[in-house]
């Protein structure tokens, strides 16, 4: 498509922010603005974008970006008005406008009750990748900068052990955090995360590869001390093979540091005996997920801890560290 001409583009976002405070008028102008910028370029047998259920205007992301600059510092200072431009924005039902209103969510107060409905009522509607990580991320803006101890209690209750299905959102709205370098207060967060790791479920695979790639690089010292161990002492299996799959991704220092504990086991023969027996480690389906939700639930109920967590989990790492130094593993 032609190249876009920013000037233009700054003065048609400006003119659509004028009409904030008329929601019908507003989406009126959208939607001419969005067809103006629509992609011919991009080819699809219908206007929905990949991978999603949502129709498209196929709008280059410049031109959001700019309608987004125009509408912050007015979405900021009247919260009432954005929330319900945001409904009307989300029925819409288009990946922008969707886009759009996660936007102006993330805008809004977080002592604002209604906040986390929406949120919630949003994320299980949606299945489109962009907008789910939309929701969980610049949607929880202000309150992951405002209030850092009511945004971990909305993660908790997406990691609870018994809500396995919000497990995928809880590490994702946790990751914009965790690259947060103005975030010091790093061992709730640890707290938080080690139940999922040592329940290690196959459908988080993806999940957990980013969730511990985002921590290594937060903090390399605390989270190798936390692998290294919660593979000492899970007796869930699927932690060792759920971290021996996905740590190809890791850094390399990382796959060095774990080497040794994710070592497969040697395969013991059985006796006669044994063999005779019946087979425990052959547990039907029920039972293993029994087992690994009894586990997440037995992780979950230690109790948290906070800036004494941090002082003996240091005094350990340090302790893990003078060891390491001497009795580091050759390189392969």
């Amino acid at each position: 498509m032609p190249a876009i001409d920013l000037s233009r583009l700054r003065k048609q976002a400006a003119r659509l922010a004028d009409f904030f405070f008329l929601p019908e008028e507003f989406m009126k102008h959208l939607r001419e603005m969005l067809d103006f910028y629509v992609n011919y370029t991009l080819r699809t047998k219908e206007n929905v974008a990949p991978g999603s259920n949502l129709k498209t205007y196929r709008t280059p992301h410049v031109v959001l970006r700019q309608i987004e600059n125009e509408l912050r510092t007015v979405a900021e200072e009247n919260p009432d008005y954005a929330l319900n431009l945001a409904d009307l924005l989300w029925d819409e039902g288009a990946l922008e406008t969707r886009l759009l209103a996660a936007f102006l969510l993330g805008r809004i107060p977080p002592q604002e009750e209604r906040l986390l409905a929406r949120l919630t009522a949003w994320t299980q509607q949606i299945r489109d990748p962009e907008v789910r990580a939309a929701l969980l991320s610049t949607s929880l803006y202000r309150m992951r900068k405002e209030t850092p101890d009511k945004f971990l209690t909305l993660i908790q209750e997406y990691l609870h052990p018994a809500r396995t299905r919000t497990w995928s959102n809880g590490i994702q709205a946790l990751l914009p955090m965790i690259a947060d370098t103005s975030f010091e207060n790093f061992p709730p967060i640890l707290d938080l995360v080690e139940p999922i790791i040592v329940s290690a479920p196959a459908t988080l695979q993806l999940d957990l590869e980013e969730l511990i790639i985002a921590l290594y690089r937060a903090s390399p010292t605390e989270t190798t001390f936390l692998l290294k161990q919660v593979l000492a002492t899970s007796d869930n299996p699927m932690t060792a093979i759920t971290l021996r799959r996905t740590s190809p991704s890791f850094p390399v220092a990382l796959q060095n540091e774990l080497r040794e504990a994710l070592r497969a086991k040697p395969i013991i023969p059985r006796t006669r005996t044994e063999e005779e027996a019946p087979e425990e480690a052959e547990l039907k389906p029920e039972a293993k997920e029994d087992t690994i939700a009894e586990t997440s639930v037995a992780a979950s109920e230690e109790p948290k801890t906070g800036r004494k967590s941090r002082a003996r989990r240091s005094e350990s790492v340090r302790g893990d560290e003078s060891a390491n130094s001497e009795n580091k593993l050759p390189e392969e």
